[in-house]
């Protein structure tokens, strides 16, 4: 493939990967506020049901849906940590691509 080409065809996917990474960077965030307003609750409530605050943290995080919670935060940021990798490789490759175009064009 030409050079050029391949320079363009990276572009767009970089384009493209910075936009998935506005939405997986949204969606992280948002898993992030749902299992902090649901573990704040449960840590009320079990403060509420007399539990000492530093035992209910662990109560509360063992609980299946906080701990869901927690999981679908942590898969997010996975995703997102991924993306942001991706787009470190493609603007790596897109210099690359650009050193060896500027090799031919002062040859």
């Amino acid at each position: 493939m030409d050079i050029q080409l391949e320079l363009e065809h990276k572009s767009k996917m970089l384009d493209a990967c910075i936009k998935e990474l506005a939405k997986t960077g949204k969606e992280y965030a948002e898993a992030y506020t749902n299992y902090r307003m649901a573990l704040a609750k449960e840590l009320l409530k079990l403060k509420d049901e007399g539990y000492a605050i530093t035992l209910a943290g662990d109560i509360a995080r063992g609980k299946p849906e906080i701990a869901h919670l927690k999981f679908e935060e942590i898969a997010k940021e996975a995703v997102y940590k991924a993306n942001q990798e991706t787009i470190l490789s493609i603007k790596l490759q897109i210099k690359i691509l650009d050193n060896q175009l500027q090799r031919e064009y002062n040859n």
